[in-house]
């Protein structure tokens, strides 16, 4: 519908990388207009439990297992009012900001992905949140929400999460498209520093200049795209880079080298009409990438 506010959803736990989420999303002007939904699934325990209370012998225990699930919920709700606060300090208007804590009912990760469903543009997650509440590694998070998150960008936020210096992996496919596009979109009008880079394993000389002459007119629609929405030649850079084993250990190489704090990535290449799944590279730079913020475009 024409004029409904864009709604980012920001998956919140009880760690401090929940707070990094905020901070990135706080320092990115354009998400200030947004809804930003901060949601959190709650580990409740189990209702079987519960039909052990009346058993004298189990009831010590189960008021144990009581005291710990108040606690985590005291502390979860500590942790996104700390979050919200971030939102708001840094000029989010209240009406803005909206928290959410669901109790677990299918999984972490399928619970996450029924809430995305509901009309949000974005999903922001900790590389290393979730893994405090209930004891799952993120590893098994991201991988499930790489894989079936299909229908909105996803955001994996690492430590060194800083927005001033953002790296677009491009090779002229739909994905790589929607990656300059949103960058354009969030970032256009800002002083931000971009880089597109093109990645190319190997090949003949001849098949690697037919290539390089391809992806120079990529980078010129590209570069049309940012600066329509604001950004200036100078803040604009490409670079080719060939004869690499790994897409995906050059592109966050690169990103170390040139203190990119963002990379923006496809989910699918070109290549996919040779049966790659641009996903797999996009999976191995979120395992890599352990300081930056890694955004998977659908």
């Amino acid at each position: 519908m024409v004029g409904t506010k864009k709604k980012i959803l920001l998956v919140i736990d009880a760690s401090d990388y929940s707070f990094e989420i905020a901070k990135y999303i706080s320092e990115i002007p354009y998400f200030q207009k947004t809804e930003a939904v901060l949601f959190s699934v709650f580990n409740k325990i189990p209702e079987s439990y519960y039909d052990l209370k009346s058993d004298p012998r189990h009831g010590k225990t189960i008021r144990n297992i009581e005291a710990w699930e108040a606690q985590n919920r005291r502390s979860l709700e500590e942790y996104m009012r700390g979050a919200e606060r971030i939102l708001l300090d840094a000029g989010f208007p209240k009406d803005n900001v909206i928290v959410k804590i669901r109790d677990r009912e299918k999984g972490i990760a399928r619970d996450i992905l029924k809430e995305a469903k509901a009309g949000y543009n974005a999903v922001a997650i900790g590389r290393q949140g979730i893994s405090r509440m209930g004891g799952i590694v993120l590893g098994s998070i991201a991988t499930k929400l790489l894989e079936q998150l299909v229908f909105v960008p996803l955001m994996v936020v690492g430590k060194d999460r800083g927005p001033e210096k953002v790296l677009i992996g491009v090779d002229g496919s739909d994905g790589a498209n929607r990656a300059v596009d949103y960058v354009a979109t969030t970032l256009g009008g800002s002083k931000f520093e971009v880089k597109l880079l093109y990645v190319i394993r190997g090949g003949t000389e001849d098949y690697l200049n037919g290539v390089v002459k391809e992806i120079e007119g990529v980078f010129e629609q590209a570069k049309t795209c940012l600066k329509k929405s604001g950004f200036q030649s100078n803040q604009i850079k490409t670079k080719i880079i060939t004869g690499v084993r790994s897409r995906a250990g050059a592109i966050v190489e690169e990103a170390k080298l040139g203190n990119y704090g963002t990379i923006v990535v496809g989910r699918r290449g070109l290549s996919k009409v040779q049966e790659f799944f641009m996903g797999r590279v996009s999976n191995k730079i979120i395992q890599l990438a352990q300081k930056n913020v890694v955004l998977v475009m659908n």
